[in-house]
């Protein structure tokens, strides 16, 4: 069975169904298809309830019926057959559209800034401060209270002078002063980086800590975990460059496919493929590109948004 690279959970199977339901609906699934569909819905009770929820809405939203739908696109009327098919097209789309958003906290989208799968974006901030926000995240901004709230993602903040900022986190605050930090929400913990200067953490549980440049730690729910190192001059996501140094490919692809809508899978039998490399983050379908020159393995691409690694085949 194919993996399907997570983000947040309940979101990529949501995807996942929706992408699975636009394929049946195409009239392009194959009986391999059909089967790997089978697959899936039984590996995991989640993916069921999703299809299940998903096929109820889809017969919720369309309103056409499908021997008319069949019947005026096999009409000559080139316009008419166009029109009917974006007709039908929405109609597709509005399920899983609001199946996906269902699956969404609100907070999100009521966020004051906000980044898109594949976006990166940078503010300048009233009172000096740089913000950038990765891939997918949110955040609210209050600085009459001197506070930043991460909602989803990850972000950078440099706050150059005058008061401190604080970052409210699920696992914890940020306290920030002539400093640069990294904040990356994950599903369990945030990860906190330090760039330059320090910066003081408080625990939802636990004593406050001081992390300085070029130290990180991961805050969960229950405390804090260990401070470890790393390189600040390698480039990153706010240069818009994901490295790999020996990495196993499922790791790799794990992370830049937060930076791709759609679907990304692959062959368990690629995830420990190793790879070293700088890659550019704005077009992932030349990273994906660079992959199969360099590795065994083949790209095959149903559409944009619906993308499968194989391993090659010996051709004799």
């Amino acid at each position: 069975m194919m993996r399907i690279a997570p983000g947040n959970e309940a979101r990529e199977v949501a995807r996942a169904a929706a992408q699975w339901l636009a394929l049946l609906e195409s009239g392009e699934a194959s009986e391999a298809d059909h089967s790997r569909l089978k697959t899936w819905r039984e590996s995991d009770s989640r993916h069921e309830n999703a299809w299940q929820k998903i096929q109820l809405l889809r017969q919720r939203f369309s309103n056409l019926p499908t021997e008319l739908a069949m019947a005026t696109l096999d009409r000559p009327d080139l316009a008419r057959r166009a029109a009917l098919k974006r007709a039908l097209a929405l109609a597709a789309l509005v399920p899983t559209a609001w199946l996906i958003s269902r699956q969404l906290p609100l907070d999100v989208w009521r966020a004051d800034l906000h980044t898109s799968t594949g976006e990166h974006k940078q503010t300048l901030l009233a009172d000096g401060s740089t913000l950038q926000l990765n891939t997918a995240s949110a955040v609210n901004v209050d600085l009459t209270s001197r506070e930043l709230t991460l909602v989803r993602g990850e972000m950078a903040l440099n706050v150059r002078g005058g008061a401190a900022l604080t970052i409210n986190a699920p696992y914890g605050r940020i306290i920030v002063s002539r400093s640069e930090v990294c904040v990356r929400l994950n599903e369990r913990d945030c990860n906190v980086s330090v760039l330059s200067g320090s910066v003081q953490l408080q625990p939802l549980r636990g004593p406050l800590l001081q992390l300085n440049a070029g130290q990180q730690i991961n805050l969960q729910a229950s405390g804090a975990g260990l401070v470890t190192p790393y390189d600040t001059k390698m480039p990153g996501w706010r240069d818009g460059v994901l490295m790999a140094q020996n990495q196993p490919l499922g790791d790799f692809l794990r992370e830049l496919s937060r930076y791709r809508p759609g679907l990304l899978r692959w062959d368990p039998a690629l995830e420990n493929l190793r790879i070293t490399g700088s890659f550019r983050l704005d077009n992932t379908d030349k990273v994906l590109a660079l992959l199969a020159a360099s590795l065994p393995l083949e790209v095959h691409s149903r559409t944009r948004f619906w993308v499968t690694l194989m391993p090659r085949k010996n051709i004799v």
